[in-house]
This record gives C-alpha cells, sequence and structure tokens, in this order.
C-alpha cells in the first residue's frame, strides 16, 4: 500500500550513512530510484571541489502542463551521530531513531515525500509541469553543495526546498545573512609564577571582549554566538594567544556586517588596553533573501495548502539552507516544512501521518491543473 511504501523508502534512505562530504552511497540508491521513474540524473563534479565522495544530483522531469518547470530540492547529507542510524515506526505514526543516533529527517524526509509524490504522478499519470530536481551535497556546511551547483543546468524560477521543521503547510519566504568570524588575540608568554608581570595575557583580553558582546538575540532579527574559545599552553605560563570563534546572523544583511564591525571593534578595543595584538577574519557563509508575499511561488504554495486542506503558514526563520543560494542565482524559492522535528538532535522525530498530507501537498504543486488531496486514512492504515 501506498502508507507502507512511504515508510519503507524513508526506512531504507535512513540506513545509508550520508554524513557532510560522505553522501555517496546515498546518492547512488537515489539516482536508481529517479532513474526508476523514468527521471534523467546527472551528478555535477561538486564533490571533487569540496573533498566530498559525489556531487549535487540534478534530475528532470518533463511534463505535459505548459510554462517553465519547477523546482524541487532536498539536501542528501546529515549531522552526525549518524552511523547505524534507523527509522522506528510507532502505533501513533511517529518515527524515530533507536535513541544513540539523530534520525536523519533532515532531509530524508523531504527526499521521501519528494520521491513518493513522482511515484504517484506516474502511476496516476496526472499531467503535471515540468520538473527539475536538485539534490545537494554538504548543506550542513553552509550550503557548499549548492554555493557550487551548475546553475545553467536549471530553468526554472520557482523553487519548494523540502528542508523546514514546523507543520505542514508552513514555510520560510525570508532567512539570514550568516557570518563567521574568528578573533586571533596575541599576547606574550611569560613564566606565571616567576614573572607574570611581563607576560601578556591573551586569555584574559579575549575574554573581556566575550563578556562585552551581547549574545543571543541583541535585536529582533539578529543573533550573535560565540561558539569556540580556546588558548594557552600549560597552567604555569601566561597564555600568548586565544583564538575566538563565532557566528553573527541578520536577516538583513547590511544589519548583520554592522554587527561584525561592533564585534570587531570591541575586540580590537580590549586588545589595545591589554597591549595585545588582534586578528579578526570572517567569511560570510549565506546571505540575506526574501521572497515577496505576492511572489508566483507564495501563491502557488498557497493554493496547494488551500487545496490539500492545511494550514498556509508565511513567516522568516533564522536558519539558512540551500534556497539561501537559489536566491543569489535569481530562483525565488520557499523552505517547505516536510515533518522533521528536534532536529539535529538524538531526540529527532518524523512522523508519517504529516509526511502523507506533505506528498499531497507537493503534488498539488506539481500538477496545478489538477489539485490532489492526501488519501482520508492512508497514513493511519495498512502500517
Amino acid at each position: 500500500m501506498k502508507a507502507n511504501r512511504l515508510y519503507e523508502t524513508f526506512r531504507e534512505l535512513i540506513t545509508i550513512y550520508s554524513p557532510t562530504f560522505g553522501e555517496g552511497e546515498f546518492s547512488y540508491l537515489l539516482q536508481s530510484k529517479l532513474t526508476g521513474l523514468g527521471i534523467v540524473c546527472e551528478e555535477d563534479d561538486a564533490g571533487m571541489q569540496i573533498g566530498g565522495n559525489c556531487g549535487n544530483l540534478y534530475g528532470f522531469l518533463e511534463g505535459a502542463l505548459p510554462g517553465p518547470p519547477l523546482l524541487f530540492s532536498a539536501h542528501m547529507d546529515t549531522v552526525e551521530p549518524a552511523r547505524g542510524k534507523e527509522a522506528i515506526l510507532h502505533e501513533n505514526g511517529k518515527i524515530t531513531s533507536g535513541g544513540g543516533t539523530i534520525l536523519g529527517a533532515d532531509d530524508v524526509s523531504g527526499i521521501t515525500i519528494i520521491l513518493e509524490a513522482l511515484t504517484r504522478l506516474k502511476e496516476t499519470k496526472i499531467p503535471h509541469k515540468s520538473i527539475e530536481l536538485l539534490f545537494p551535497v554538504a548543506e550542513e556546511r553552509y550550503g557548499l553543495g549548492s554555493a557550487i551547483a551548475n546553475y545553467s543546468k536549471l530553468q526554472a524560477k520557482e523553487a519548494y526546498v523540502l528542508d523546514l521543521s514546523g507543520e505542514i503547510g508552513e514555510a520560510a519566504n525570508a532567512a539570514p545573512t550568516l557570518i563567521s568570524f574568528m578573533a586571533s588575540v596575541q599576547g606574550r608568554a611569560a613564566h606565571a609564577g616567576f614573572a607574570p608581570k611581563d607576560g601578556i595575557h591573551a586569555i584574559s583580553a579575549a575574554a573581556k571582549a566575550i563578556t562585552r558582546v551581547p549574545m543571543g538575540e541583541p535585536e529582533p532579527g539578529v543573533t550573535c554566538n560565540i561558539g569556540i574559545v580556546s588558548g594557552g599552553e600549560a597552567g604555569n605560563i601566561v597564555p600568548e594567544s586565544c583564538i575566538v570563534t563565532g557566528e553573527i546572523r541578520s536577516l538583513s544583511h547590511s544589519t548583520a556586517l554592522e554587527w561584525l564591525e561592533r564585534v570587531h571593534g570591541i575586540f580590537k578595543e580590549e586588545a589595545k588596553a591589554a597591549g595585545a595584538s588582534v586578528s579578526f577574519m570572517h567569511r560570510c557563509e549565506i546571505t540575506a533573501y526574501e521572497t515577496p508575499a505576492d511572489s508566483a511561488v507564495v501563491r502557488r504554495f498557497k493554493r496547494a495548502c488551500e487545496a490539500a486542506g492545511v494550514a498556509f503558514k508565511l513567516h522568516s526563520t533564522l536558519g539558512g539552507s540551500d534556497n539561501n543560494h537559489f536566491a543569489l542565482h535569481g530562483i525565488e524559492g520557499l523552505v517547505i516544512a516536510c515533518s522533521m522535528h528536534q532536529v539535529h538532535s538524538t531526540r529527532e522525530y518524523a512522523d508519517i501521518h504529516e509526511m502523507e498530507r506533505c506528498v499531497g501537498l507537493v503534488m498539488n504543486l506539481m500538477t496545478e491543473e489538477e489539485l490532489c488531496t492526501p488519501e482520508k486514512g492512508a497514513a493511519a492504515n495498512n502500517l
């Protein structure tokens, strides 16, 4: 039955170990499923460029409905701990791991839903639009795969990225600029017992700067965090250096840059006060975008939600995704909820009933003229 198949596909994909830079086995299985549906697939050389064992996977399915193709996307990699993960289906439809690993619903839920929607289109022969597929690698590393994807392969100007937590029908139309930074404070080493005054305590200078950096959400739509502090060589040595690593996120690119300068200034001031020096490096990992609420991609998604009988909800997110890179290449997109909860933890779970509703929603997006609704009871029966 279809509900059984949805779970079995999810379970099969979950068992594949697919960490960032190690998506090769997963990609091979996914390609075999796509080609079995008559979809032309192609892999690029992103893996060679970023040190992985496979590239981004592209697919194309020609449709009978007029208009440019629509792009559907979900990433192939997972975070750790992921080795030996499994999918356990409970009586209430909840799917969990065994407890010692993540589940991997981020983003196997999205891939499974896309596969099932395509399978049902083939079975029912419902006319659909031309469909482009992009399954990137290394999304969990700031979207490294989609950042270097070959966008000349894509014709779509609308994208639906299945990679969001929340209720089915929720979609994110705005995401932040994310800037990572590293402050390296350089002091002077000295014996901590015999001659502490001869030293310049790099950790102390860095610590004073850290206490002045406003952590958390210093203003609406902005987050700032310092996640790694390292320095020193031994307890009896005044530490000569200290390295501080952090990030800044903002829905406004210019605001993110302003906060970066603010943090940089704090470290310069505290280093100077201690007689130390500081080198400050940063990298813009992803760039903020906002898909207009009246855009074609949003209007289509709202219609699909209405037809599927799910509540439409649009909001921003402070999490990045492959859609950040799509936006840079002129593709207006949404990141849509696809049954992934408490991601990046061993408490992660999915729900077979939510996945079934999302399959109907995705089919609505793909068909447009032949809107589909989820089969009533399909997820609850035959499991």
